[in-house]
């Protein structure tokens, strides 16, 4: 039943979102009641409602339609780097900084090595080291407290 697995996945890409159900009913323009009984696959919304849903969630309302079986989902793919190029407001320059950005995606790991982290980290905790307070005229570490703003009176 497409009814109960539209209401799981809007409850699980709330719970993603962090919003309770009275926050994303209100986002939606839904009364909480309702928006329940979606979730509990016991009300089939309309296209409008999954619509505001989505736009609530920030996900495609397509991808709301497709589970709700309004939409087949889409089995065609599109070739991004032939569709850039062909885009006549790019510039040369926007089109290759787009393609070598696009490329990078599919030509790096995935996730980055552990080992790699750890390097940032030191260089972060060596860079606060040597960035330490410069002692006062006396020697010590104390700093000072700040002078106090004097208060004016406005007068109209």
């Amino acid at each position: 039943m497409r009814v109960r697995e539209l209401g799981r996945f809007i409850r699980d890409q709330r719970a993603s979102a962090r919003l309770s159900l009275r926050k994303l009913s209100s986002l939606a323009g839904i009364s909480n009641p309702y928006l329940s009984q979606i979730e509990r696959g016991l009300r089939r919304p309309s296209a409008e409602i999954l619509q505001a849903i989505a736009k609530a969630l920030r996900i495609s309302a397509e991808t709301l339609y497709v589970k709700a079986g309004i939409l087949e989902e889409r089995t065609d793919t599109v070739d991004i780097g032939s569709t850039i190029r062909r885009d006549a407001t790019l510039t040369q320059q926007q089109k290759k900084i787009l393609l070598d950005l696009y490329q990078s995606f599919h030509t790096r790991p995935a996730s980055r090595p552990k080992r790699a982290a750890k390097k940032t980290v030191r260089k972060v905790a060596a860079a606060k080291k040597t960035s330490a307070r410069p002692a006062s005229r006396n020697g010590s570490a104390k700093t000072r407290k700040p002078a106090a703003r004097r208060r004016t009176r406005r007068t109209a």
